[in-house]
């Protein structure tokens, strides 16, 4: 599917990855949509877009799931329709599981999981009656995976990975696209706002996370896979691109790798 005057509605765009998409896309002769809770780092990354023209700000915060029907009636206004939405919102965690408060665990799936699908299911009736778009999750390696310190996130994005590929059969018939693009280290803020055991901000910089791949390199990426509609994509290192392949053939043998991993 080509991007060239569609309407992608992107969430988590004040930031990281999202911002980084927002002005990749904008090159590309699209309108987009940019949402996330903070409106002045989407004005501020709405400037940087392109044709700032072509962009509309729309505040969402993925854990009021009253709101849903609202902000999608507006964003179906903006630009009389949505071809493209981009499910990239979403929080880390750095905790051991046995510290961790449940309600912990539950911010983690509401950002992750429910605000991701319950922004999408009441976008479906729309795109169901054009039988036509796509939806996009961005997941993670830690979706197909999991490491000490992230057992929320990583179940949470798992999580996605079963809603979405049972929704692309079940929408295999009205001609909508589902693809799920599962980063490895991308360098953003992502630790920096990662949640600790009591749900304080972890507020540092993994040396991982700071020598990952850049966000305008991820999100060209990205998109290739998106316009080519591919169910699944692995985007990152070397590491963590064999990772998955580990957990596929080789389990044990990432199982052993994976204890080793400083927890401290």
């Amino acid at each position: 599917m080509r991007a060239k005057n569609k309407t992608i509605w992107i969430t988590g765009a004040s930031s990281g990855i999202g911002k980084a998409l927002a002005v990749a896309y904008s090159k590309k002769d699209v309108n987009l949509i940019l949402s996330s809770r903070n409106e002045q780092k989407l004005n501020e990354v709405k400037a940087l877009c392109k044709t700032p023209e072509s962009v509309r700000v729309l505040p969402l915060d993925l854990t009021d799931f009253s709101s849903f029907e609202k902000k999608v009636k507006m964003a179906l206004e903006f630009f009389e329709g949505i071809d493209v939405l981009i499910n990239n919102g979403g929080i880390s965690q750095r905790a051991m599981a046995a510290k961790t408060d449940l309600k912990v665990d539950q911010q983690i799936f509401d950002v992750n999981y429910f605000g991701s699908i319950g922004l999408t299911k009441i976008l479906l009736p729309h795109l169901i009656q054009q039988q036509n778009g796509q939806i996009v999750v961005i997941s993670s390696v830690m979706g197909k995976l999991g490491t000490p310190l992230r057992t929320a996130y990583a179940a949470s994005k798992h999580a996605l990975h079963g809603f979405f590929d049972s929704l692309r059969a079940e929408l295999y018939n009205d001609h909508i696209a589902v693809t799920i693009i599962c980063p490895g280290y991308v360098n953003t803020n992502v630790s920096l706002n990662a949640l600790r055991a009591d749900g304080s901000k972890y507020d540092k910089n993994d040396q991982a996370t700071v020598n990952g791949m850049m966000p305008d390199v991820f999100a060209e990426k990205a998109i290739k896979a998106i316009s080519k509609q591919k169910e699944e994509a692995v985007i990152g290192g070397a590491k963590e691109v064999m990772g998955v392949y580990l957990k596929r053939f080789f389990p044990a043998i990432l199982s052993k790798a994976i204890r080793k991993v400083n927890v401290t």
